[in-house]
């Protein structure tokens, strides 16, 4: 069973978008293929999204899913909706006070 720690490879965005927010959170979803579908998403509520300056930085458990991330948010989202700010091999996923909602 993967953990927050397997969860490792991230990339951040930003947009001033809330509404892209959740769509990014969906594609998050699909892209991670096994384990935890929610861990990706993790610390991207919108008081997140507000403390960050409209970003936030989903995680995944590997290179593999974080490029299929990236793959359908350039192929789906418009792309002056969005900007890829960075990413990083080593920046786990923590776990989120309470349960996780949609916002």
């Amino acid at each position: 069973m993967l953990s927050h720690n397997d969860f490792h490879y991230s990339v951040t965005v930003q947009t001033d978008d809330l509404a892209m927010v959740h769509c990014l959170r969906g594609l998050s979803m699909f892209a991670q293929a096994e384990g935890n579908k929610r861990i990706p998403w993790g610390g991207t509520k919108e008081n997140d999204w507000e403390q960050h300056h409209h970003c936030v930085t989903f995680h995944f458990s590997s290179p593999r899913y974080r490029s299929e991330f990236e793959e359908q948010v350039t192929r789906l989202l418009p792309k002056d909706s969005w900007t890829r700010v960075g990413d990083s091999d080593e920046n786990p996923a923590k776990p989120q006070d309470g349960h996780e909602s949609w916002l």
